[in-house]
Order: structure tokens, then sequence, then C-alpha cells
């Protein structure tokens, strides 16, 4: 077949199949594992065939262990080109529009974390002088006044308390904000899916895309509950501790302070260079997912070549490159707090060295030095946090930038609005003048010129790679003319909302796919409005009822997620009862027989023969016997169509059909 298979979308498509990796594995002996691991697997759909073995097991456990490494943290881009600032302040911009719906509850978080920071820095102050009211009483005549000391140690335990519930309020509503915003970052996401043209799915590896919308959505959500409450504390902190400081000491203050800019200079050095390997360290996660899920739904074909070792070496390789590029933003993050603690020590030193001068002097008094020593810690400490937070930030902006390439990726052209009161289908299709090409530099159908009136049975046949089921995916819209149209009814099907010339069609695919329920909900997939009668009238025309007696829960059996508890030809059955019930206009069958055996398969032609009346039905067809009365056969090569006619005619020009023909049947030309 020509070019990429059908949409996952259409009626009977392929769905997404597949696992998501990602997590806790067990990590290389000496690995710090700090970060957020998650053992999402999201995924399913058609995929692999029979169980899965204990080598299976292993192949998948090494998978594992590469993404459960990935998830130390931020990762290392090794030959990633390092992001510059305008991407940052671009993607800030949209975090503030993300999180801009939430205004009210962030004004809300903002005033309580304001309150509560004002209480913890009051608090040293009290201490200090509590500390005074005992110096005093023990230096002088007049003993501690312990009714003095006892109101000022509750007035102490009342504002911690009071700073407690404050941000106790500030977290849990900072929570819902969060999730609220991650909850519209899903459905956004999810509706940009529904958006994006086939072609964007098909080229993007489907454990990276999952990747971005599980795993880099997580890490953003988990990023901002932790940085947001952080940052506006310690920042919010270290205003109200320097405004303290000034308040006690001048002199002290200006200590303190001196060595913010090495802190700052710090900071902004070493959060630029792990900015992009964090960026990077996502897309390795990415990246790895695609391998795992790869493994995953292939697993029976690698055991049927032997190629297990193969598929091992290629884990440990991806293995590698996320080992060292999550080791090599790690160690980088992992400098920050260091760094910090050293300038807080030294800030210390100073402050304890001059305030010990000031106070042999009788500038300031005992219980202003213990303010000023809690204050200068209180001081080091949001550093550190905010050192630590821009770490973790920078983590979550790396995801959000992932995020929004996949939702600023260009979308299918613009949907129609849609038909008032649309006119019965009778099924006459129009190719005129068709072009098309997946690649703008290999055109693939060139100027397609064909008619397929009511009721008739057109059979689409030639070599692998000559255009049949781009054919019918155009039918569909899957994908977007180069030039010419197709016609409906004498009406452009650009001119149809999408879901409305889908429900026309009826759409059998070679590569089967049933999501995890019931085959009842699976045959109503396709019209979920039927009743009970008309699901066992379709699959009683389709044989399904054959074999659905024969299990134990019947049309309620559980189908699970790999669709392994039941056969590969009972699967195809379903599916073309699936189409039958939806009772489509056009009918598209794509190698649909192709999993029965020859016994069933005359069954379901006869039965499709009576379905077809009154439809018009494109068949694609590699055994030539089963389209030997088809009212019209196309033969296709190179994308266009080479010759055109019924059997006989064809058969009597001795041109390509006859080749192929000749190729299935040795020796038979009638």
């Amino acid at each position: 077949m020509s070019g990429n298979g059908p949409d996952a979308n259409g009626p009977g498509g392929n769905g997404p199949g597949g696992s998501n990796v990602n997590g806790a594995f067990p990590a290389r002996g000496g690995d710090a594992g700090n970060g957020n691991g998650d053992a999402s697997g999201h995924g399913g759909g058609s995929g692999a065939a029979g169980p899965v073995t204990s080598d299976d097991k292993e192949i998948l456990a090494t998978a594992g262990t590469q993404a459960r490494r990935a998830s130390f943290g931020p990762g290392g881009g090794v030959g990633m080109p390092a992001e510059t600032s305008e991407n940052f302040t671009t993607t800030l911009k949209r975090l503030g529009e993300l999180l801009g719906r939430e205004k009210p509850r962030l004004f809300a978080v903002f005033g309580l974390t304001l309150a509560s920071v004002t209480l913890v820095v009051i608090g040293p102050r009290l201490l200090g002088q509590a500390t005074d009211i005992i110096v005093q009483g023990v230096v002088s005549d007049g003993g501690i006044d312990f009714g003095d000391l006892h109101r000022k140690l509750l007035t102490i335990a009342a504002v911690y308390l009071a700073a407690w519930g404050l941000g106790y309020s500030q977290a849990y509503i900072l929570a819902g904000v969060v999730q609220r915003s991650m909850y519209k970052l899903r459905e956004s996401v999810e509706h940009k899916l529904d958006r994006l043209p086939l072609s964007y799915i098909d080229r993007q590896p489907r454990g990276d895309l999952l990747s971005r919308v599980t795993n880099d959505i997580d890490n953003l959500a988990q990023s901002l509950q932790q940085t947001i409450s952080q940052i506006l504390t310690s920042l919010l902190t270290l205003l109200g501790v320097t405004i303290m400081m000034f308040s006690i000491s001048p002199l002290l203050a200006m200590v303190a302070l001196t060595t913010v800019p090495l802190s700052v200079w710090l900071m902004k050095f070493i959060g630029q260079k792990a900015r992009p390997r964090f960026l990077s360290q996502w897309r390795h996660t990415g990246d790895l997912n695609a391998q795992a899920e790869e493994v995953f739904t292939g697993h029976a074909v690698v055991k049927s070549f032997g190629r297990q070792r193969e598929v091992e070496a290629r884990f440990r390789s991806r293995n590698d490159e996320l080992y060292e590029a999550s080791f090599s933003a790690q160690f980088m993050s992992s400098l920050i707090q260091p760094a910090m603690m050293f300038m807080g020590n030294v800030q210390y030193a100073l402050i304890a060295v001059v305030g010990g001068l000031r106070i042999s002097s009788g500038a300031i008094s005992i219980g202003d030095m213990q303010a000023m020593i809690q204050y200068a810690r209180q001081f080091s400490q949001p550093l550190t946090h905010l050192a630590s937070m821009a770490a973790t930030f920078q983590s979550g902006i790396a995801s959000l930038e992932r995020v929004l390439e996949l939702l600023d990726a260009p979308e299918q052209s613009a949907e129609q609005a849609d038909t008032v009161n649309p006119p019965p289908v009778t099924g006459r299709v129009e190719f005129r003048d068709v072009h098309f090409s997946y690649n703008a530099e290999q055109p693939l159908i060139e100027g397609l010129s064909v008619v397929a009136e009511p009721g008739q049975t057109v059979a689409i046949v030639g070599p692998t790679g000559a255009g049949k089921t781009t054919l019918v995916n155009l039918i569909m819209r899957f994908y977007d003319l180069d030039g010419g149209a197709i016609l409906l009814d004498g009406r452009d099907i650009s001119g149809f909302p999408r879901h409305e010339l889908r429900s026309k069609v009826g759409m059998v695919l070679q590569d089967t796919w049933l999501f995890g329920g019931t085959i009842r909900e699976n045959l109503r997939y396709g019209n979920p409005r039927a009743t009970d009668e008309q699901v066992y009238e379709a699959a009683r025309v389709t044989y399904v009822d054959r074999f659905v007696h024969s299990l134990p829960d019947g049309y309620d059996t559980v189908i699970n997620d790999e669709g392994d508890n039941i056969s590969a030809g009972e699967k195809q059955l379903i599916t073309i009862a699936r189409a039958f019930l939806a009772d489509p206009s056009i009918l598209i069958l794509d190698e649909a027989t192709s999993s029965v055996d020859t016994r069933t398969e005359v069954l379901i032609q006869e039965a499709m023969n009576a379905l077809r009346t009154n439809r018009t039905s494109f068949v694609i067809a590699h055994r030539l016997s089963t389209i030997r009365g088809a009212d019209a056969i196309l033969v296709m090569e190179d994308g266009r169509i080479c010759e055109q006619g019924d059997h006989d005619e064809l058969l009597a020009q001795h041109g390509a059909y006859f080749r192929l023909y000749n190729a299935q049947f040795a020796g038979q030309t009638t």
C-alpha cells in the first residue's frame, strides 16, 4: 500500500496503540534518584499477538530502566541546542495566559502568603524581645517579669499558629489553581489532537506524542505546585527580612546584603547552563517512550525473528544517552543549593563578627543580635529555596515548551458549518483531476479522474505503493488534496463537515482495531444508538454470532486491551459487523477478509454482496478472486489508473491486470 495507513478517527480505523513507559525504574548503582518518577503506561489499541513472555519482560525491563533514569529530574542534552531567552520569555507569557484564568484565586494566594510571611518575619523580632526580657531580668535587681514574658511567648505562639493556618489555606487554594489549569491544558491538548492532520500524527513517534500528553503535563503540574508557593514565599520573605534587619541595625543589614549580588549571579549562571538540558531530558524521555512502545507492540515480531539482543542493544544505547543527559542536568542543577549554602555561611559569619563588635560597644542588645542571626538564616534560606526551585521551574518550563509545540502545530483545514437539512446521499463519487503527495518533491497521485456510480462496486488493485489505500484515504478526507476535487453526489467533499462526510462512509481495514470493552460495545462503536436487535442482526449477517455464542459471556464478553482473548479472524469479523451496523452509504473495504478462513470468506463475500446493494463500494484487494464480480476494476500503477474495466475486459487486454492475475493463478487466464 502507498503512504500511511488510514486515520484512527475514521470508522473502523486503526486506533493509537502502544504503551508509554516512564517512571521509576531500577537505577544504576550510585545513581541519585531524586527525580519524580511516574510509571504511567498509557496506551492500548491494536498491538501484538500473544501474551508477554518472560523474555519480553526482560526486554521491557531494559526499556523501563532507561525511562526510569529519565525520571531523575532534568536531563542533559547531548547534542541538543541551547534554548534562547526569547523562547523562555515567550513560554513564561504563555504560562501567564494559562494561569490568568485563575486570577481571583491567585490574588487570594498572594494575600494569604503575604499575611503568612509577615507573621513569620515578625516572629524572630518578638523572640528577640522575649530574650531581652530575660536578659534584663537577670542583670537587674528586679528579676525576670514572668507575666510579661508569658504574654510575649503566648503572642509568639499565636503568631506562628496563625502563620501555619494561613499557609495551609494558601496551599489548598494553590492546589486547586494548578490542577484546574492542568485540567484545562489537557482539554486543550485533547481538542488539539482532534484538529491535527493525520500527516502530523504520522510524523510523530507515538511514544513521544504520548509523553507530551501525559508525562510533560504531569511534570509541569508538579513543578508549578512546588515552585509557585515557594518562589512567592521566598521573595516575600526576602523583602520582609530585609525590612526587619534594617529596622534593627542598618549596618548589619548592609553586611548581610553584600553576598546577594554574587548569589544572584551564581543562580543565573547555573540556571542558564541547566535549562537547555531540561528540555533535552524530556525529549530523550519521549524518544525512550517511543522505543518502549515499539518493543511492546511489536514483541511478537521481535521474538519471531530472534532480534531480542539487537533490541536490547538499541535500548541500551538510548538508555546510555538518557543516563548521560540526566546525570549532566542533575549535576548542574545540584550545584545551586551548595553554592547558596556557602554564601549563606559567609553571610552568617560576617554578621556574627560585626554583630559581636556591635554588642560589645553597646550599639545593639543581645535580643536584637539574636533576631539578626535568625533573620540572617531566614535570608539565606529563601535564596537557597529560590535556587532549588529555579531548577524545578526550569524543568517545568521545558515540559511546557514541548506541550506548546504540540498546541502550536498546524491544524487541518478549517471545518465547514453543518449542512442544514442535508439531502440523502446516493453515493456517486467522482475523482476530478486529483493531485496528491505526502511529500511535495515526490508526487504520488497525478491527474486522477474516475467516476463511481451509485450502487457500483469498484475494486482497486495494483502493486504495493501504487496509491490504493491513499485513494480511499482521500475519500475520507484524512488528507487534503494538492489539486483537483473529489465530488460526492456532485458536491465537493471539502464543503462537507468532516463528521458528516465520515458518517456516510463505513470502513473496514486489514489491520483491525478494537478498544477495551465488550463485544456489544465494539459493535455499537459506529452506531451508538443501535438497538440490541440491530446488533444481533448485524452479527448474524457477518457470522459474528457463530463464535460469540461459544464465549462464556456472549456479547458481554470483555475484549482485553490487547484484544488477544479472541483470534485475529474473529476480530476482523467484528470490525465488519461494526461497519454493517453503521449502515453507511459508501463502503470502503481494505482487504477486509484477509484474516478469515476460506469458508468464512465465502460466506462474508455473500453477505457483502447483499450489503453492497444500493451502496457504492470501494474494495482494495490483493486476492483477485474476491473481486471478479466488481462492476469496475481500477488498476493503479505509480498513482495513476493505467487500466479500468470489468474482469473479463481487463483480461482480454493482456495488460497490467492480466499480469497480476497470472501471477496469482499461473496458467489461468479466465
